[in-house]
């Protein structure tokens, strides 16, 4: 066992986070940590590392093992190193030795003393025992795999924002290679590529990993055991996020009938009391029985914790067929060349997730799209009845400070009673009271909350969002997804949150090469899609590979047999006998000589494959450039705006590769066959 809990109970004040919580973790386990916000997931990583003691019970730690923690605190740290530096302080020894060589260097230089060559041939072997020479390339390679290009690395890390720093200190956690690593939120900071990337890294992550995320996808790639953190209780599901549900949900009909059945015992045991309470003669048995209740372990309703209050959307006014259209528009930050010359627009009933990784402009064409960007380029055009709503971390500013969430949520015109509205909030994790706090002194992640409901209670037609699950956890993300599934108006959203993205849109937008691309299908479509074509493209590489290949060998073969029918040199003597026949084979270019004289029917045989040879040279070459041109209209942006188009030129294509290899294999069969029948010659 790495670390772990035996008995922990431990409170904030009056508030138990967990009682009586016991988990042990062991060596090379990936776990999700999870729960509803507020219920102590977070705690529960402090209580592990001993920031946190508990109230009763032991945190149990082995001396030998080491942790990291990857949490927002760390943001605090401020350095004027180049990111490179600081991810490579991970390797703390290495850097040691390096200043040591150095040093015992120089001295040996001046002193050429056998005990300081010593010294400094032992820090060189524990150097390279501790793969030293290699920290360069590896941190690199972390860096970039987080998303960093090559010219940022000697950046000070103090010119980037939060979400770079934390992908930096998540680089240097991980170049640490701890023994029990600890991820509070990891995915918050990434894009998907970054996530891609991390997913694949930690799977084969020799240590034991516990992750608290809210991201359903990472979850179910990443962790072989579940942790939930559930009323005031810790409990263990083996299996990923999929399974957890499954069971969770089957744990939870049990726990309700257990419930429902106890309140029934316990009920007809107090209407026994009741009845013989008055009696004297039954007074001891009503004693008794108030005893009994009174010692009984009562078990939890199941279903007080968090009810399923519904987000309902209000469309008033239906738009015109075209809500945005954006014509050869171009947009640049200086050198940074975000869109030139896209041309796309946004159809009623669409519902559209922008993606990709950071950098590539999603945000700023969001911003273009909702028209507080201005661009250099283009025209933007609204449609007929628009009504838009538009949720970015800019609109924070917008909200009224001196206002409470209620009065804020008030202000929106959205003719909800008051009931409704602190219901809404409930869905926005705002319960209770909590809706009766100013706006001044929330946190950035309660206003971003706010304006989100604000957002949503809006009667737009058309919503625009960006990271709208940031600060939500699952339950207010699968009530998010609900509510966006049977909204009537369009919308387009960025997201890195693919569970997300996967359940609410029908259309896919990337930013390649600084054309918009549009994809007509939803998510999981879409990564089959882009599966699909990498796998047909390294099929195809491999093919032309072995194609290469053949290629030289019949080369080969036919400079062998060229050279076989050349007379012989002077001075070298020659083999055939003056009886024995020549043939030849002008269709494969190859000649042979052999002694025994070829039959009649070999040699007709030998002719009708030599003309069947002659056939499929012929077609496998026409196949091949009409595959050529099925390749180059893949790869046109236009065919993706017209699915029927797409889904025929990729069957046409599936279709010829098919019929190729097919050619290809009866090609080499006929090849053979003609060797065998010009070997009887």
């Amino acid at each position: 066992m790495l670390a772990g809990f035996q008995n922990v109970t431990f409170e904030f004040g009056a508030r138990a986070i967990v009682e009586e919580a016991t988990w042990h973790i062991q060596p090379g386990e990936r776990i999700g940590l999870i729960g509803y916000n507020g219920t102590g997931k977070s705690t529960l990583l402090k209580l592990l590392v001993g920031e946190y003691q508990p109230s009763k019970g032991t945190v149990e730690r082995s001396r030998t093992t080491s942790i990291g923690y990857l949490h927002q605190d760390l943001l605090s740290f401020d350095t004027n190193d180049s990111i490179l530096q600081v991810a490579m302080s991970a390797f703390e020894r290495v850097l040691q030795l390096e200043k040591e060589i150095e040093e015992i260097g120089k001295e040996l230089e001046k002193t050429g003393d056998e005990k300081t060559l010593h010294e400094y041939t032992d820090r060189l072997h524990e150097l390279e025992t501790l793969g030293g020479y290699n920290i360069h390339h590896k941190t690199e390679e972390v860096l970039q795999g987080l998303g960093f290009e090559n010219a940022a690395l000697q950046r000070p890390y103090k010119e980037f924002s939060g979400g770079w720093r934390m992908r930096v200190l998540l680089a240097k956690m991980i170049l640490q290679q701890p023994d029990l690593l600890l991820l509070d939120e990891p995915t918050n900071h990434l894009d998907l590529p970054s996530i891609e990337w991390l997913e694949k890294y930690l799977l084969h992550y020799q240590g034991s990993v516990v992750i608290v995320s809210h991201d359903k996808y990472f979850l179910n790639r990443m962790v072989t055991k579940i942790v939930e953190v559930y009323q005031q209780e810790l409990h263990i599901y083996n299996g990923n996020y999929d399974y957890y549900e499954k069971e969770k949900a089957i744990r939870v009909e049990m726990q309700q009938k257990a419930y429902e059945n106890q309140q029934d015992y316990i009920r007809q045991n107090e209407r026994l009391v009741e009845r013989f309470r008055a009696k004297a003669s039954k007074a001891a048995m009503a004693q008794s029985i108030m005893k009994k209740l009174d010692k009984l372990d009562r078990i939890e309703d199941a279903e007080i914790e968090r009810p399923n209050i519904r987000i309902n959307f209000r469309v008033d006014k239906t738009p015109g067929r075209v809500l945005v259209e954006l014509k050869h528009v171009s947009k640049a930050f200086g050198e940074n060349v975000i869109i030139e010359n896209s041309s796309v627009e946004i159809d009623r009933g669409d519902k559209i997730a922008l993606i990709g990784a950071n950098g590539k402009g999603k945000s700023t064409l969001l911003r273009i799209i909702a028209g507080v960007e201005n661009f250099s380029k283009g025209e933007r055009k609204w449609g007929h009845n628009v009504e838009e709503s538009f949720y970015a971390q800019h609109q924070l500013e917008a909200l009224n400070v001196n206002n409470t969430i209620l009065d804020e949520m008030k202000e929106c015109g959205s003719q909800m009673n008051e009931l409704e509205l602190r219901g809404l909030l409930g869905c926005f994790l705002f319960s209770g009271d909590d809706s009766d706090k100013k706006i001044k002194i929330l946190s950035g992640g309660e206003k971003a909350r706010v304006a989100l409901a604000k957002t949503i209670v809006s009667k737009a037609n058309f919503l625009m969002l960006d990271e709208p699950t940031n600060h939500l956890d699952m339950h207010s993300c699968d009530l998010l997804i609900d509510a966006l599934t049977k909204y009537e108006g369009s919308m387009i959203l960025v997201s890195h949150d693919r569970y997300f993205v996967s359940k609410t849109a029908n259309k896919i937008w990337e930013i390649i090469d600084h054309e918009i691309k549009e994809f007509k299908g939803g998510y999981e479509e879409y990564v089959a899609w882009k599966e699909r074509m990498a796998k047909q493209e390294k099929e195809q590489a491999a093919k032309d590979k072995a194609q290469g290949t053949r290629d030289k060998e019949q080369g080969g073969k036919n400079k062998k047999s060229e050279a076989g029918s050349q007379k012989p040199e002077v001075g070298k003597q020659k083999t055939e006998k003056p009886n024995e026949s020549k043939g030849s084979n002008q269709a494969s270019g190859i000649r042979h000589h052999s002694s025994p004289p070829i039959n009649k029917d070999d040699k007709k045989e030998l002719q009708k494959q030599q003309k069947i040879f002659q056939q499929l040279e012929e077609r496998i070459a026409t196949l091949n450039k009409k595959k050529s041109e099925l390749e180059a209209s893949l790869v046109d942006p236009a065919i993706y705006s017209d699915k029927t188009k797409f889904v025929q030129a990729e069957s046409d294509y599936k279709k010829s590769g098919d019929e190729l290899a097919k050619l290809n294999a009866e090609y080499e069969k006929v090849f053979e066959t003609i060797m065998q029948l010009e070997a009887k010659q």
